[in-house]
């Protein structure tokens, strides 16, 4: 018998399978009023297993208008309906740092968010799913899997001083690129692990979302142990030795250098060393990526006794108040106030773009967040730099970008590669013709130009038509007045990219899409296209091969795409995921059962 990878032990069963399981926890967050509309439409009363539900208000938290307000409180109303014991309230934490009160070795855990994933640094099986399927799980209480393939990170060595966790991630994101991981688990092996703490973990198991992870996870180890107050865990799962792999990857921890995310997509990696001197307007500490009392002391420690650059604005958010309050007994917060820092309630507002700290036009801000799509933070007019916490410190003191090792160096970061940024196509060209949008040249476009992050909690995603306005608004505008029943999207790689955002799913399948033809997919967008009943065609000769002008045509029972008089097979879905299309979604598909 061939040796199995953690999650082929999770699930029991062989990467490329299909399987049914109930997650012990399913996390939601503000978007649980959405959720909640969904579940009533799925014929929903009382959730199948209220235990597994974790309820966090972070997003928006405190909430910024009255409609906000009072969704806050409606989410309120259904925890205390539904018994939901799991709850924790504007201002208690971000979800993902919540999660690490309740995640144990072995968990498989659910999130209504695409940073679920962040919980794999204790040793859980978690991944992210979109607001439809959360509801489904309320409904039954489990929902499907495809057992991924893995890839094994081994990290060898430590860290050299002015290198932190957030270069490890943006550092294999690099490499790999945003969508090297697509649909995969990354496991993280090697002696280098030992030398990453539980906050350390936590940061790189977030960030293997922005590589197009299912997930990612750590042993359950010394390390583990010690952070649940244990000499050792008798639970926990790992990968057998013998174990088979899609990618092994090596890195040395000690030949790492600092690098940066430049705008405007997460895997345009740099050497920190290539764009330093570059001016900045903000800077912002914190997020569930870099919000732990460990990146508030680096930070602090890097600033303390110096003031931030005169007209730069320096936001600090705490993961959780526990973490907070541990800032304020060890003196970390009077350091940020001292030095001219403008603290938040721990909430996820800054990096989403829906609460403080929306950047003005031309601003360029430096921030430890995972994303830097145009328009992130609420503005896209713009330009987001990610970098650790300690490079955020001291550059929001210069008021330009600072290497934290503090001498003069001149690293390449070699894995650079061509960006294929997606772009603004402008009002009066129009890529429609014979019912099929042209993107076949635009790679990465994500979630939020689809539908714009600061728009998500203001339209519910339970409301399809007021979605239509605003659907691909931030990048064709053309697309939301002209699309039509049956039309057909022709796109390149990573297509949907970026949150659980499942705005852009309703929206498509919502006026009729008859599909989206690609050469690769983001995994949660496409769970979320499954869950709609809009099919998604991984299918890149097709991408290739289409011209403007050409007709296509589709087959869906002969699994064939027809370009003018060239035929392209595809394979059909698996059974299970085609009663979902069948149903016209899984809304349907689980009312009707």
């Amino acid at each position: 018998m061939k040796g199995k990878t953690f999650v082929e032990k999770i699930f029991d069963a062989e990467c490329g399978s299909i399987v049914f399981k109930k997650p012990a926890i399913v996390l939601t967050h503000d978007n649980t009023a959405s959720i909640k509309n969904t579940f009533a439409k799925m014929g929903g009363e009382n959730v199948f297993d209220p235990d597994q539900l974790l309820i966090v208000l972070d997003h928006n938290a405190p909430p910024t208008t009255a409609k906000l307000a009072t969704q806050y409180q409606d989410i309120r109303d259904i925890v205390k309906e539904q018994k939901v014991e799991k709850f924790y309230d504007a201002g208690k934490g971000i979800c993902h740092q919540i999660m690490s009160y309740h995640a144990k070795p072995g968990m498989l855990i659910v999130g209504s968010d695409s940073h679920t994933c962040t919980a794999g640094a204790f040793n859980a099986m978690a991944a992210g799913i979109d607001r439809t399927e959360a509801a489904g799980i309320w409904k039954r209480g489990e929902t499907w899997f495809r057992v991924p393939e893995s890839i094994k990170i081994n990290l060898h060595g430590k860290l050299p001083k002015g290198v932190y966790a957030k270069d490890i991630s943006l550092w294999i994101i690099g490499m790999i690129g945003s969508d090297g991981a697509n649909y995969n688990s990354i496991e993280f092996h090697g002696d280098g692990v030992s030398s990453l703490g539980i906050s350390e973990r936590m940061t790189l198991a977030n960030l293997a979302s922005e590589m197009g992870a299912k997930n990612a996870v750590f042993p359950a180890d010394k390390v583990l142990a010690a952070f649940y107050g244990k000499e050792y865990l008798e639970e926990g799962v790992w990968a057998d030795d013998d174990a088979k792999y899609i990618k092994e990857i090596d890195i040395n921890l000690s030949e790492l250098f600092p690098v940066v995310a430049a705008p405007h997509h997460v895997d345009n990696v740099k050497a920190l060393s290539e764009v330093e001197g570059t001016l900045l307007n903000e800077g912002l500490i914190g997020t569930c990526t870099n919000g732990r009392i460990e990146d508030l002391r680096e930070a602090a420690t890097a600033i303390k006794g110096k003031e931030v650059a005169p007209g730069f604005q320096l936001l600090v958010t705490p993961a959780s108040r526990k973490i907070y309050k541990q800032a304020i007994d060890e003196g970390i917060i009077d350091v940020f106030i001292d030095a001219g820092a403008n603290i938040l309630s721990p909430s996820c507002g800054p990096c989403l773009g829906t609460g403080q700290g929306i950047p003005a036009d031309n601003y360029t801000v430096i921030s430890t967040a995972n994303r830097n799509f145009k328009g992130r933070m609420g503005n896209p007019k713009s330009s987001i730099y990610l970098a650790s916490p300690t490079t955020v410190a001291l550059s929001a003191v210069a008021g330009k970008i600072v290497d934290p090792r503090g001498e003069t160096h001149h690293d390449k970061f070699p894995y650079v590669k061509e960006q294929s940024c997606t772009m603004e196509i402008p009002e009066t060209e129009n890529r429609r013709s014979k019912g099929v949008w042209n993107y076949k040249d635009v790679d990465n476009l994500n979630t939020d130009q689809m539908f714009a992050g600061n728009l998500t909690y203001k339209v519910l995603s339970s409301d399809a038509a007021s979605i239509m306005p605003y659907l691909f608004e931030g990048f064709d505008k053309n697309f939301s007045k002209n699309v039509k029943t049956d039309d057909i999207i022709i796109a390149g790689d990573n297509f949907g990219c970026g949150s659980s955002r499942e705005h852009p799913a309703v929206g498509l399948a919502y006026a009729g899409v008859k599909a989206v033809i690609v050469k690769s997919i983001n995994r949660i967008f496409f769970r979320s296209s499954v869950n709609q009943g809009l099919p998604i065609i991984v299918l890149p000769e097709v991408v290739d091969a289409y011209k403007m002008g050409d007709e296509v045509a589709i087959d869906f029972e002969k699994g064939e795409i027809s370009i003018e008089d060239k035929i392209f097979n595809f394979n059909p879905l698996p059974d299970k995921l085609m009663a979902i299309f069948e149903a016209k979604g899984l809304v349907n598909f689980i009312k009707n059962k």
